[in-house]
Protein backbone atom coordinates (compact mmCIF):
# COMPACT_ATOMS: atom_id res chain seq x y z
CA UNK A 1 0.00 0.00 0.00
CA UNK A 2 1.12 3.54 -0.85
CA UNK A 3 1.58 6.47 1.39
CA UNK A 4 -1.04 8.05 -0.83
CA UNK A 5 -3.83 4.72 -0.53
CA UNK A 6 -3.08 4.89 2.91
CA UNK A 7 -3.87 8.18 3.40
CA UNK A 8 -6.93 8.02 1.49
CA UNK A 9 -8.46 4.89 3.94
CA UNK A 10 -7.25 7.35 7.23
CA UNK A 11 -9.50 10.34 5.76
CA UNK A 12 -12.32 8.11 4.92
CA UNK A 13 -12.20 6.16 8.17
CA UNK A 14 -11.64 9.65 10.65
CA UNK A 15 -14.47 10.84 8.42
CA UNK A 16 -16.59 7.93 9.15
CA UNK A 17 -15.98 7.96 12.94
CA UNK A 18 -16.40 11.89 13.38
CA UNK A 19 -18.46 12.82 10.68
CA UNK A 20 -18.34 16.60 12.20
CA UNK A 21 -14.95 18.18 11.89
CA UNK A 22 -15.16 21.11 13.45
CA UNK A 23 -12.61 23.37 15.04
CA UNK A 24 -13.08 23.40 18.85
CA UNK A 25 -12.30 27.32 19.32
CA UNK A 26 -14.99 29.32 19.81
CA UNK A 27 -15.72 32.45 17.61
CA UNK A 28 -17.61 34.66 15.16
CA UNK A 29 -15.27 36.50 13.08
CA UNK A 30 -11.63 35.77 11.42
CA UNK A 31 -9.70 38.25 13.97
CA UNK A 32 -11.67 36.18 16.43
CA UNK A 33 -10.49 33.06 15.32
CA UNK A 34 -6.61 34.31 14.73
CA UNK A 35 -6.84 35.89 18.32
CA UNK A 36 -7.89 32.51 20.14
CA UNK A 37 -5.87 30.23 18.33
CA UNK A 38 -2.93 32.87 19.36
CA UNK A 39 -3.75 32.02 23.18
CA UNK A 40 -4.33 28.27 22.33
CA UNK A 41 -0.63 27.36 22.11
CA UNK A 42 0.56 25.68 24.92
CA UNK A 43 -2.95 25.93 26.70
CA UNK A 44 -6.26 23.67 25.82
CA UNK A 45 -8.87 24.92 23.82
CA UNK A 46 -11.37 24.55 26.52
CA UNK A 47 -9.37 26.88 28.27
CA UNK A 48 -9.35 29.48 25.46
CA UNK A 49 -13.23 29.60 24.77
CA UNK A 50 -13.46 29.98 28.82
CA UNK A 51 -11.43 33.20 28.49
CA UNK A 52 -12.04 34.76 25.02
CA UNK A 53 -15.94 35.66 25.73
CA UNK A 54 -14.62 38.38 28.37
CA UNK A 55 -12.22 39.61 26.11
CA UNK A 56 -14.04 40.03 23.14
CA UNK A 57 -16.56 41.35 25.23
CA UNK A 58 -14.24 43.88 26.35
CA UNK A 59 -12.35 44.48 22.81
CA UNK A 60 -15.21 43.57 20.44
CA UNK A 61 -13.11 45.23 17.22
CA UNK A 62 -10.43 45.29 15.95
CA UNK A 63 -9.86 49.00 16.51
CA UNK A 64 -10.46 48.45 20.54
CA UNK A 65 -7.75 45.78 20.16
CA UNK A 66 -5.41 48.20 18.60
CA UNK A 67 -6.02 50.91 21.25
CA UNK A 68 -5.78 48.34 24.10
CA UNK A 69 -2.36 48.04 25.90
CA UNK A 70 -0.94 44.03 26.98
CA UNK A 71 -1.16 44.95 29.92
CA UNK A 72 -5.13 45.67 30.03
CA UNK A 73 -5.37 42.34 26.95
CA UNK A 74 -2.66 40.50 29.98
CA UNK A 75 -5.31 40.72 32.61
CA UNK A 76 -8.39 38.91 30.47
CA UNK A 77 -6.04 36.01 29.15
CA UNK A 78 -3.42 35.49 32.31
CA UNK A 79 -5.31 32.06 32.79
CA UNK A 80 -3.82 30.97 29.38
CA UNK A 81 0.08 31.04 30.05
CA UNK A 82 2.49 33.33 28.64
CA UNK A 83 0.12 36.02 28.62
CA UNK A 84 2.71 38.30 28.49
CA UNK A 85 3.60 37.31 25.42
CA UNK A 86 0.49 36.55 24.00
CA UNK A 87 -1.31 39.69 25.04
CA UNK A 88 2.07 41.64 23.47
CA UNK A 89 1.44 39.60 20.20
CA UNK A 90 -2.13 40.10 19.99
CA UNK A 91 -2.12 43.89 20.40
CA UNK A 92 1.33 44.36 17.37
CA UNK A 93 -1.25 42.04 15.12
CA UNK A 94 -4.02 43.89 15.04
CA UNK A 95 -2.06 46.91 14.68
CA UNK A 96 -0.67 45.54 11.45
CA UNK A 97 -3.72 44.40 10.39
CA UNK A 98 -4.82 48.10 10.72
CA UNK A 99 -1.82 49.48 9.58
CA UNK A 100 -0.82 46.80 6.31
CA UNK A 101 -3.66 45.09 6.00
CA UNK A 102 -6.24 47.15 5.77
CA UNK A 103 -8.19 45.74 8.45
CA UNK A 104 -8.51 42.69 6.83
CA UNK A 105 -7.30 39.37 8.16
CA UNK A 106 -5.30 38.20 4.87
CA UNK A 107 -6.16 34.71 3.35
CA UNK A 108 -2.65 33.56 2.46
CA UNK A 109 -0.33 31.63 4.86
CA UNK A 110 2.51 34.14 3.68
CA UNK A 111 0.76 37.13 4.68
CA UNK A 112 -0.36 35.79 8.02
CA UNK A 113 2.66 34.48 9.11
CA UNK A 114 4.26 38.41 8.91
CA UNK A 115 1.83 39.05 11.86
CA UNK A 116 3.34 39.18 15.24
CA UNK A 117 3.01 34.92 17.18
CA UNK A 118 1.53 33.79 13.96
CA UNK A 119 3.59 30.55 12.24
CA UNK A 120 2.54 28.21 9.74
CA UNK A 121 0.31 26.12 11.96
CA UNK A 122 -2.10 29.27 12.95
CA UNK A 123 -1.74 30.49 9.50
CA UNK A 124 -3.17 27.35 8.22
CA UNK A 125 -6.07 26.70 10.02
CA UNK A 126 -7.33 30.35 9.19
CA UNK A 127 -6.74 30.05 5.48
CA UNK A 128 -8.44 26.34 6.21
CA UNK A 129 -11.19 27.27 8.54
CA UNK A 130 -11.72 30.62 7.58
CA UNK A 131 -11.15 30.84 3.43
CA UNK A 132 -11.96 27.17 2.40
CA UNK A 133 -8.29 26.66 1.12
CA UNK A 134 -6.14 23.23 1.18
CA UNK A 135 -4.52 23.36 5.22
CA UNK A 136 -2.51 21.17 7.00
CA UNK A 137 -2.27 21.97 10.52
CA UNK A 138 0.43 20.02 12.16
CA UNK A 139 -0.57 20.02 15.92
CA UNK A 140 0.76 17.74 18.07
CA UNK A 141 -1.86 15.00 17.52
CA UNK A 142 -1.37 15.41 14.08
CA UNK A 143 2.40 14.90 14.21
CA UNK A 144 2.09 11.71 16.33
CA UNK A 145 -0.68 9.96 14.95
CA UNK A 146 0.49 10.66 11.02
CA UNK A 147 3.82 9.10 12.31
CA UNK A 148 2.24 6.41 13.79
CA UNK A 149 -0.08 5.63 10.43
CA UNK A 150 3.33 5.62 8.19
CA UNK A 151 1.87 8.98 6.46
CA UNK A 152 4.74 11.38 7.58
CA UNK A 153 8.21 11.12 9.62
CA UNK A 154 10.02 13.45 11.84
CA UNK A 155 8.87 16.02 14.51
CA UNK A 156 9.46 19.41 12.73
CA UNK A 157 5.96 20.64 11.69
CA UNK A 158 6.89 22.05 8.35
CA UNK A 159 8.48 18.97 7.00
CA UNK A 160 5.41 16.74 8.31
CA UNK A 161 2.91 19.67 6.48
CA UNK A 162 5.00 19.19 3.04
CA UNK A 163 4.79 15.51 3.07
CA UNK A 164 0.97 15.30 4.23
CA UNK A 165 0.25 17.78 1.58
CA UNK A 166 2.17 15.06 -1.13
CA UNK A 167 -0.16 12.49 0.36
CA UNK A 168 -3.82 14.13 1.80
CA UNK A 169 -6.53 14.92 -1.12
CA UNK A 170 -6.24 19.27 -0.67
CA UNK A 171 -10.07 19.44 -0.33
CA UNK A 172 -9.97 16.57 2.65
CA UNK A 173 -6.76 17.94 4.48
CA UNK A 174 -8.39 20.77 6.26
CA UNK A 175 -11.45 18.59 7.97
CA UNK A 176 -8.61 15.58 8.16
CA UNK A 177 -6.87 17.45 10.75
CA UNK A 178 -9.25 18.57 13.09
CA UNK A 179 -10.46 14.92 12.65
CA UNK A 180 -6.66 13.71 14.26
CA UNK A 181 -7.09 16.18 17.02
CA UNK A 182 -10.91 14.63 17.80
CA UNK A 183 -8.96 11.29 17.35
CA UNK A 184 -5.99 11.92 19.27
CA UNK A 185 -8.04 13.10 22.09
CA UNK A 186 -10.60 10.43 22.66
CA UNK A 187 -8.54 7.26 21.24
CA UNK A 188 -5.09 7.69 19.80
CA UNK A 189 -3.85 9.23 22.88
CA UNK A 190 0.24 9.72 23.59
CA UNK A 191 0.40 8.37 27.16
CA UNK A 192 -2.26 5.28 26.71
CA UNK A 193 -3.58 4.89 22.89
CA UNK A 194 -6.41 2.84 23.25
CA UNK A 195 -5.27 0.68 19.53
CA UNK A 196 -7.70 -1.91 20.00
CA UNK A 197 -10.57 0.69 19.69
CA UNK A 198 -8.90 2.48 16.61
CA UNK A 199 -10.33 2.84 13.38
CA UNK A 200 -7.13 3.07 11.36
CA UNK A 201 -6.01 -0.20 13.17
CA UNK A 202 -6.03 -2.00 10.15
CA UNK A 203 -3.41 0.03 8.30
CA UNK A 204 -1.60 1.77 10.87
CA UNK A 205 1.93 0.81 10.34
CA UNK A 206 2.68 0.92 14.40
CA UNK A 207 -0.22 -1.39 15.35
CA UNK A 208 0.49 -3.65 12.49
CA UNK A 209 4.32 -3.62 13.49
CA UNK A 210 3.41 -4.33 17.12
CA UNK A 211 1.01 -7.37 16.01
CA UNK A 212 4.15 -8.77 14.08
CA UNK A 213 6.63 -8.54 17.02
CA UNK A 214 4.28 -9.93 19.60
CA UNK A 215 2.99 -13.15 17.27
Amino acid sequence: MTRKERAQKAVDALKAEYPDALCSLQYRDPLQLLIATRLSAQCTDARVNQVTPALFARFPTLEAFCEATPEEVGELIHSCGLYKTKARDICAMCRMLRDEFGGVVPDTIEALTKLPGVGRKTANLIVGDIFGKPAVVTDTHCIRICGKLGLSSGKNPLQVERQLREVLPPEESSAFCHRLVLHGRAVCTARAPRCEACCMRTFCQTYLASKEESA
